[in-house]
């Protein structure tokens, strides 16, 4: 299959979406077409309905707990994370143009779930800043053993550059093409 999953996750600020961002430029310019690489978060359902509720899109301690405790409440009354992020993977196996996708996940049980059905690979970004403990997800970051650690600890080059080995490593470029 030329379909590939990964679930990314990562302390707050420490690059996860930069990652994504690299990973996509670089496949988009080597393949000369968008669109390839999709980027999804298990708390993307969750947001919208902070927002309905008042929730302003900050992201301190509070409003990060805040998340975190509503996401809880949404998976233990219908599994509503986990079934968005089922039905973003069906849409994703069904675009042509779409080779490459990202699933942000903090909760380890969930990161579990989600490798055994979607048979994801994981990847986990760690950077050299104070780590959020304030909540049950972002406690939960580094319990699980992942498949790939990307360190980024330099400049956005070096990142970029970490992107490409990981483009490389994963022999994207061949099986993409």
């Amino acid at each position: 299959m030329d379909k590939h999953i990964f679930i990314i996750n990562g302390s707050g600020g420490v690059g996860k979406d930069t990652f994504v961002e690299l990973v996509s430029t670089e496949l988009n310019d080597r393949l000369k077409k968008f669109h390839t690489v999709v980027n999804f978060s298990s708390v993307d359902k969750v947001k919208e309905i902070a927002k309905e509720i008042g929730w302003d899109g900050k992201k301190t301690e509070k409003d990060r707990k805040f998340l975190s405790d509503l996401k809880i409440l949404c998976n233990n009354y219908c599994d509503m994370p986990f079934q968005s992020m089922r039905r973003k993977v069906l849409d994703f196996i069904k675009d042509k143009n779409s080779k490459v996708l990202f699933l942000h996940i903090r909760e380890p049980e969930e990161i579990a779930r989600a490798v055994k059905e979607f048979g994801a690979k994981t990847i986990l970004i760690v950077r050299p800043i104070k780590q959020i403990v304030s909540n049950i997800a972002d406690k939960g970051v580094c319990d699980y053993q992942y498949d790939f650690v990307i360190n980024n600890d330099g400049t956005i080059e070096e990142l970029k550059e970490k992107a490409k080995d990981f483009l490389q490593r994963e022999c994207l470029w061949e099986v993409i093409l």
